[in-house]
């Protein structure tokens, strides 16, 4: 199948139609995959951030993944209702909640890892390991050009990544 217009370069060879259809593919099994888990994407990407620096307040929680903080409300009452991280007063600010993970969360974690692993696997299969590698390098310049933040995926932004 080609592209209607011959006066234009096909789709298939523009930077970012390709970017549009991998992110969507990437995006689409990503979400498929985290499904059996009960989550979703956002609340994997909280959930990485706590493991790393649990007992964030939620407002350090919301600046670490650039969400608003109606969103994290919903976000960590999700995770709460499923028993994975809890919100506990904060021991200096009185008026903040630290959130806190539960033992359950870190198993959830893993196993959310290990699939997000073979999904990257999934997507450079055709690559061998020094193709990836320059892949990766030259992604990660590109995003840094965009103005995107290194590790938060610019869609935490929608309620409906994040929440139940």
């Amino acid at each position: 199948m080609t592209d209607a217009d011959s006066n234009y370069p096909p789709m298939f060879e523009r930077a970012a139609f390709l970017f549009a259809q991998l992110g969507s593919q990437a995006e689409y099994r990503f979400v498929a995959l985290l499904a059996p888990l009960g989550l979703k994407p956002g609340q994997y990407g909280a959930l990485r951030i706590l493991e790393a620096n649990d007992g964030m307040t939620q407002q350090q929680l919301c600046d670490a993944l650039g969400i608003h903080r109606n969103v994290m409300v919903g976000l960590v009452d999700a995770l709460e209702q499923r028993g994975l991280v809890e919100r506990r007063r904060h021991p200096v600010d009185r008026r903040a909640h630290a959130v806190h993970l539960l033992p359950a969360a870190r198993d959830v974690i893993a196993e959310a890892d290990r699939l997000a692993l073979g999904l990257d696997g999934e997507m450079v299969g055709a690559l061998d390991p020094a193709e990836r590698a320059t892949l990766i390098g030259l992604l990660q310049r590109v995003a840094v050009q965009a103005g995107l933040t290194p590790g938060i995926h610019p869609g935490l932004k929608s309620e409906s990544d994040c929440t139940a």
